[in-house]
């Protein structure tokens, strides 16, 4: 099946899309590549404001589609009065092509079809191709004119995405071929196809989490600045934060599973505030539930044809609300218990032996990191600790254990190195997890090439996490080492904990660097 995009940036359109031509009809090439549609052309007028307020003079352009390229095409800026002469020259030869069957189906967004749309609207009447689009108006004369209108709407409440999928959905309905659409990031301007993803292989605890880090970095800055004298009203910040964290969470999970922006985030909006008393594993399962509601209703409501506007409407707002009561009277008491448990779980180790807690918890995450479990298993212990206290025991042991250790391994590959270019290798690592708590990996080329760094590295991390539990420190990673102790509840504790993992990995390194040279 081949589909023309014709139309114009529009007025409301403008601001909820239009002014961004090129992501707007990249959205609609994706999903028309995933129900293997083709694009026989586009005819699309781009204005520099608003139609509701432009005037001959506005600067506009003209997009088309290059078929051979598979790219869009933007031509040289005119004013808007000379881009109308283009755009009807174009118009008729969008005619010839639906006069000759070489379109099986109009798609229009904010049309002039009394204008610079008219001939190709009277030759898709005439032909009685199915037609879809946006624009109160414009899609109102379309349908006067005989033509074979199978899904209008306005465009209030509509996103590039939900647009595009309503668009592919309805022709595909029409032309009964399957589609199913593409909900990640469009390319279809370059040419490059994305692959559709299962909703349920959309699910993923990591990503969620690792995209919430930021969130609970800046709770654990307000915690530390609200400890300056004359800064101890930021604690009523700092509980603001608290409670915000499981609609942060819910939101991400919400956008991560269902993929259609703002429809998605409001979902996850409404579905965090409700699950908010089941904690940050309330928040996150709320938005979980929201972003699969999200995407089953928006399906079905396309479907069943409603308006786009009350598509989103009914895919953000009850999907958000269905979810969050279910959080909040069924399932949010049971996740708050069970973050409970895991954080006393934690705190009965530390009881039972800090240094022995430690010293266990700083040999076993290096292991984890390196297996690919730190992300899945460790970091939301991290997050489940820092949601009651702002920092947190597994924390320091990651500040400590890896990126201290990772810094000690990388200075002596730069002080001492077994060849002058593993010092060029090494020096950005050990700059990065200085100055920005992060990237580990790092250590790895020298780690995997040295069995004597390996395990240096290893006992690196069990003696620093002995100090961690000696001082009874609770911290996080992820900020720049010099500012890390401020954060902790232990500054002291912590900058000793973290000078004795460093060292002690610099001097192992050093040491296997001197007596295994490279040959």
């Amino acid at each position: 099946m081949n589909v023309a995009i014709i139309g114009s940036s529009g007025g409301n359109l403008f601001n909820l899309g239009g002014r961004q031509p090129d992501k707007l009809l990249g959205e609609i090439i994706a999903q028309c590549q995933s129900a293997q549609v083709q694009i026989a052309a586009i005819q699309f007028i781009a204005a520099n404001e608003s139609m509701d307020v432009a005037k001959g003079k506005t600067n506009a352009s003209l997009f088309s589609y290059d078929a051979e390229s598979q790219r869009i095409v933007q031509g040289d800026i005119m004013t808007l009065a000379e881009i109308n002469i283009l755009a009807k020259e174009s118009d008729q030869k969008l005619a010839q092509l639906i006069e000759t069957g070489l379109v099986d189906g109009l798609i229009v967004m904010s049309g002039d079809p009394e204008g610079a749309n008219e001939q190709s609207i009277l030759a898709a009447a005439a032909k009685g191709i199915p037609i879809v689009g946006t624009g109160g108006t414009s899609m109102a004369l379309i349908s006067s004119k005989g033509a074979n209108v199978i899904a209008t709407s306005g465009t209030t409440g509509t996103t590039n995405r939900t647009r595009a999928v309503s668009f592919l959905t309805s022709l595909c309905k029409y032309w009964k071929i399957s589609y199913m659409p593409v909900l990640g990031h469009a390319q279809a301007s370059s040419g490059e196809q994305t692959a559709p993803v299962s909703i349920w292989k959309r699910i993923n605890f990591k990503g969620i989490m690792q995209a919430s880090l930021p969130g609970f970095i800046a709770m654990a800055i307000i915690l530390a600045l609200g400890k300056i004298p004359g800064l101890s009203s930021l604690s009523g910040v700092f509980d603001l934060l608290i409670g915000a964290l499981p609609v942060l969470i819910a939101v991400i999970a919400a956008k991560q599973i269902s993929e259609l922006d703002e429809v998605s985030i409001v979902a996850g909006v409404i579905a965090g505030i409700l699950s908010s008393k089941g904690g940050i594993i309330g928040g996150m399962l709320g938005g979980i539930l929201a972003g699969l509601l999200v995407h089953y209703l928006f399906t079905k409501c396309v479907q069943w044809r409603f308006p786009m506007t009350t598509v989103n409407i009914v895919a953000g707002g009850v999907a958000g609300l269905a979810s969050g009561l279910v959080m909040y009277f069924l399932v949010s008491p049971l996740a708050l218990q069970l973050g409970e448990w895991v954080k006393l779980l934690i705190n009965a180790a530390i009881d039972f032996n800090p240094i022995l807690a430690g010293v266990c918890a700083g040999l076993l995450i290096w292991p984890a990191i390196i297996a690919g479990v730190y992300h899945a298993a460790i970091l939301p212990i991290v997050m489940l600790e820092m949601e009651s206290t702002g920092n947190s025991f597994l924390g320091a042991i990651d500040m400590v254990g890896l990126v201290m250790v990772s810094a000690g391994i990388t200075l002596a590959n730069i002080i001492g190195p077994r060849d002058k270019g593993e010092a060029a290798v090494a020096a950005p690592g050990f700059l990065i997890n200085i100055g920005f708590g992060t990237f580990v990996e790092a250590a790895y080329p020298f780690m995997f090439s040295n069995k004597v760094v390996f395990a240096g590295a290893i006992i690196a991390s069990g003696i620093g996490g002995g100090f961690v539990g000696l001082f009874a420190v609770r911290g996080t990673a992820y900020v720049p080492s010099v500012v890390a102790p401020y954060l902790s509840d232990n500054p002291l504790g912590f900058v000793i904990s973290m000078l004795a993992a460093l060292l002690i990995a610099f001097v192992v390194t050093l040491v296997a660097n001197k007596t295994v040279r490279v040959s």
